[in-house]
């Protein structure tokens, strides 16, 4: 009897103890678990501040090392260490938080099927921005002016800083999610950080039909100033949820970016089974290209100018080290992208801005072909309205040209000193891209004289 009695209570202990090692034991997991996550938190930060230790600098916002350019193997292979190993990190920690039970991140980007990225890639005062509209006139293409310019911004490129290979992958990774229609990401670089997604400072709002347009504008705000604000509308705050809603509602998604260097960079986002990428990489004579950054930013070519006019000061050799990497990466990208290797093949298109200005409807609609999204009248219309302004618009960023003249104007505004230190260091680019060389001041000025190479054909199918 007394046996049968205690019979229960051993019983009950029995159970209680079992709760308890349970407990013990989910407890237990969680420990390891966090031993876990901040063991990889070391792992990333330690190769976080290798980033930040490396020599590598990116000189400027329009400049690649020419170190990193001209090396055959050691910095691509680093690069190719780095980025595999930051991605198996990555992918790792994810891992670990979707056993914790954690949540992954939403999926926000619909199933491609249709639907096209396409990268407008240049550098500063190659006629980007003019370009650009002709995407961004489109009714059904979502477009971004310049995201990039806020992680440029926000993220340390200097000495000590970030390096060329790090922010590299930076961008591209920021780029990747922008074309998903992931705004949010933008969230982390725009200063001030935006409050319950709403923002004042989004870089060149107003150069993005589609965050000037409703839904995304939503009523304007009385005493809320706007740095960026909407052309031709007053809209409030830009909401980031119903830009990124607005992106996955058009049929295609277009990006124009002036601080990506290198091509191979940008391999991820094309083999990305989610992303069906089209890449357009523009250039223009460089020689062009600095007579326009002298105007647009004089502060930081006084040097070039002073040499140029009165042979007072000496260029740096540093300066041009910077025009050489910046001609440099342009060519190793383009060479790159006519190769058409297997994952760039019918993804690429070089064009020049010349021949762009000279016959703007006919490239447009040959980079339309390319991309695969079929030209609207709208765009058509644009292009005929804004290619025969009686003259160009004084502003920096203007997209109004008279194309069949504006585009040598720099022959009568570059010192034949400067278009000479230009042919020795970018030559290799220019007799790539088809740009003449000028032997003497009478021929840069002689206009019957093309300093173009006419027929050239960059579009490989």
């Amino acid at each position: 009897m007394d046996k049968g009695r205690t019979l229960p209570q051993d019983f009950g202990e029995f159970l209680h103890c079992l709760r308890m090692r349970s407990k013990y034991a989910i407890l237990l997991v969680f420990v390891v678990a966090l031993v876990i996550i901040e063991k990889e938190n070391n792992i990333i930060s330690r190769v976080s501040d290798k980033l930040k230790q490396s020599p590598l600098s990116l000189m400027e916002a329009n400049s690649t090392d020419p170190g990193l350019v001209l090396s055959e193997n050691g910095s691509l292979m680093s690069l190719s260490e780095l980025d595999s190993a930051f991605w198996q990190l990555k992918s790792r920690l994810q891992n670990v938080t979707l056993q914790l039970g954690g949540t992954r991140e939403p999926s926000l980007a619909p199933v491609k099927g249709t639907r096209k990225h396409v990268l407008l890639m240049a550098t500063t005062r190659t006629g980007s921005s003019f370009v650009g509209e002709f995407f961004n006139q489109q009714g059904n293409i979502f477009y971004l002016f310049e995201p990039l310019w806020h992680i440029e911004r926000t993220v340390s490129f200097e000495p000590g800083g970030a390096n060329a290979v790090g922010s590299a992958l930076v961008y591209r990774d920021v780029l990747k999610q922008l074309f998903l229609c992931d705004l949010y990401t933008l969230e982390n670089f725009i200063i001030p950080f935006p409050e319950d997604h709403l923002t004042q400072y989004m870089f060149r709002r107003g150069s993005s039909r589609s965050l000037c347009e409703e839904p995304v504008c939503t009523p304007f705000v009385k005493k809320v100033f706007e740095k960026y604000h909407c052309k031709n509308r007053r809209c409030g705050p830009l909401n980031v949820t119903l830009a990124a809603e607005a992106c996955l509602h058009k049929d295609h998604v277009a990006l124009k970016a002036v601080r990506i260097r290198q091509l191979e960079f940008l391999r991820p986002l094309v083999e990305d089974p989610r992303l069906d990428m089209r890449i357009i990489q523009l250039v223009r004579d460089p020689r062009a290209v600095l007579a326009s950054r002298m105007v647009a930013f004089s502060g930081k070519y006084e040097t070039w100018k002073k040499w140029a006019t009165e042979g007072a000061a000496t260029i740096s050799e540093d300066e041009v080290q910077r025009l050489r990497g910046n001609c440099e990466s342009i060519r190793v990208s383009a060479e790159l992208g006519l190769r058409q290797p297997g994952w760039l093949r019918g993804r690429y298109m070089l064009v020049r801005y010349e021949d762009i200005a000279r016959s703007p409807l006919q490239k447009a609609k040959e980079m339309y072909k390319f991309t695969g999204i079929a030209i609207t009248p709208q765009v058509e219309e644009w292009i005929q309205k804004n290619t025969q302004a009686p003259q160009d618009s004084n502003g920096i960023y203007s997209t109004q040209k008279n194309s069949s003249e504006q585009f040598e104007k720099w022959r009568f505004s570059i010192p034949f000193k400067l278009a000479q230190v230009v042919q020795n260091v970018c030559s290799p680019a220019m007799n790539l891209f088809g740009y003449k060389l000028a032997s003497s001041p009478e021929i840069l000025t002689n206009r019957s004289i093309s300093l173009l190479e006419e027929g050239r054909t960059f579009w490989v199918t």
